[in-house]
């Protein structure tokens, strides 16, 4: 019966059509609804069961290696006597500090949670640089419950990794896996202790693998998965069915701050380099060709008179360093190194931080449509000295920045031209708060210009405390003028 707009219809006739689609409805019903069992073949049943005991036997030899990791560090707070509303960011926009100054600056404990990995029977433990980052005290929970006093042997930001210790032999391990092996598609368990509670196990798939460009760290090659990651189960495990250690949870691409589909997790390839650098020399020892790198696009591919779009275009040479001393030049583009194929910037970047100073590696290029192949030595990547935020008392106290060095440079895709220092970050109660952030370059103070750090330390010494100070910074692809008072 199909109802027209014009027609009247009365609640005796809309009643007639409910029971007529109900009785309609009845009678075509599956079988099982009408009180008959629908059978299930032996065959589903005994392939769902194989499944399920396959995925329970490898949760449980992974599950003992997987630690929860609780931290406790000093953070600073500002009091406002007149409550915590008046210190809103929002509230004091509209209203400034008509209803109060803020009070005094006070100190109190902060705790947070997260997962680590046991790599080794003698306590080392594998998790995220982030878990422990300002960390005064680490205490570490093991699978069977025992609690161990935690301690940092090293952290590395650039790939958001760290290695802790506790005093325990015997430990169980994960055996690392080649996370160069996986697949698309793959099945994977997500192993950790999400909001607190205990260690839970997810699964999902690979949903890609060399996910770049995501603003997590420098140094990017994440597995992307669909197995559940939530808060707390940063440092865990991410595990493929041969019961391996393929990747340590790192992060969520969330819009509510809860599980929404996308999670990203650290390559165990990259993690087992920087993990045996830290172990073995105190701190992560990168390999450097010396290049600033881009992608290929379609039209740069054609104006270069290459086809496809696959490998590393050099946008810049630095002078005396190992590209240039063996003979790369700007507008080569790199397709391969140490005989693996070079797919993107990324790649490249990856491959050569991974490799040891001193390497001697084939770096094959295209140059004026031909292939040919040269022999760089690796040097050493090394990191400049930064500005303490503790030396300043004005408006940039707790402003830590860093020269800008070609690698920097490389990994954000800064123009060559570029002159100015890094920031690398801003403490909470630095009076920069809000409107400088991490790796934006200031390139002016004042309007002197600030090219290396030694620079930008003499020009902001200077400022006294409560001085307007007019910076001009390279933020998202262009410059723009900052005004800053205390």
């Amino acid at each position: 019966m199909i109802l027209h707009d014009k027609q009247s219809v009365t609640s005796k006739e809309i009643l007639s059509l409910i029971t007529a689609i109900l009785l309609t409805a009845s009678l075509v019903l599956p079988s099982n609804v009408s009180g008959k069992e629908k059978a299930i073949s032996q065959e589903s049943i005994t392939m769902l069961t194989n499944l399920s005991d396959a995925l329970a036997e490898v949760a449980d030899a992974a599950r003992p290696a997987v630690v929860n990791i609780s931290t406790t560090s000093m953070v600073t707070v500002e009091d406002n006597p007149m409550g915590d509303m008046f210190n809103d960011p929002f509230f004091r926009h509209f209203f400034g500090d008509q209803f109060g100054q803020p009070g005094q600056k006070k100190k109190h404990k902060s705790s947070a949670l997260g997962s680590g990995v046991i790599v080794s029977d003698n306590g080392y433990i594998l998790t995220n640089s982030h878990v422990v980052k300002d960390a005064e005290e680490i205490k570490v929970i093991l699978y069977d419950k025992r609690e161990f006093k935690g301690s940092i042997i090293g952290t590395d930001p650039r790939t958001d990794l760290a290695v802790i210790k506790i005093d325990a032999k015997g430990l169980p391990t994960l055996n690392i896996g080649d996370s160069g092996k996986l697949k698309t598609g793959d099945i994977v368990l997500a192993i950790g202790n999400p909001f607190g509670l205990d260690q839970t196990i997810t699964m999902g798939i690979v949903s890609a693998v060399g996910r770049s460009n995501i603003g997590l760290a420098d140094f990017e090659d994440f597995i992307q998965t669909d197995a559940a990651i939530n808060p707390g189960n940063s440092g865990g495990a991410l595990v493929n069915s041969r019961g391996e250690l393929v990747g340590i949870n790192t992060a969520i691409f969330s819009t509510s701050g809860g599980y929404m589909g996308i999670g990203f997790a650290i390559p165990s390839d990259m993690a087992k380099s920087v993990m045996d650098s830290i172990i073995k020399q105190g701190k992560v020892i990168r390999g450097y060709m010396g290049v600033s790198v881009q992608n290929l696009t379609p039209e740069l591919a054609k104006s270069l008179g290459i086809l496809g779009t696959a490998g590393a275009l050099i946008a810049g040479v630095e002078g005396g360093g190992p590209a240039e001393k063996a003979g790369l030049k700007r507008g080569d583009v790199v397709i391969s190194l140490a005989g693996k194929p070079v797919g993107n910037a990324t790649t490249l970047r990856n491959m050569a931080t991974a490799m040891a100073p001193g390497m001697v590696v084939d770096v094959q290029i295209i140059r004026d449509s031909k292939e040919q192949t040269l022999s760089v030595t690796l040097g050493e990547y090394k990191e400049k000295t930064v500005v303490k935020k503790t030396e300043y008392h004005n408006v940039l106290e707790g402003v830590t920045v860093q020269d800008l060095t070609f690698g920097i440079r490389d990994n954000l895709n800064l123009p060559e031209t570029l002159r100015g220092v890094v920031v690398r970050g801003v403490s909470a109660d630095s009076p920069a708060q809000g409107l400088l952030q991490a790796n934006d370059v200031i390139q002016e103070v004042d309007r002197k210009p600030t090219p290396s750090v030694h620079e930008f330390d003499q020009i902001v010494s200077k400022i006294g405390k409560g001085s307007t100070v007019l910076l001009l910074i390279y933020r998202d692809g262009g410059s723009v003028y900052l005004t800053m008072k205390q």
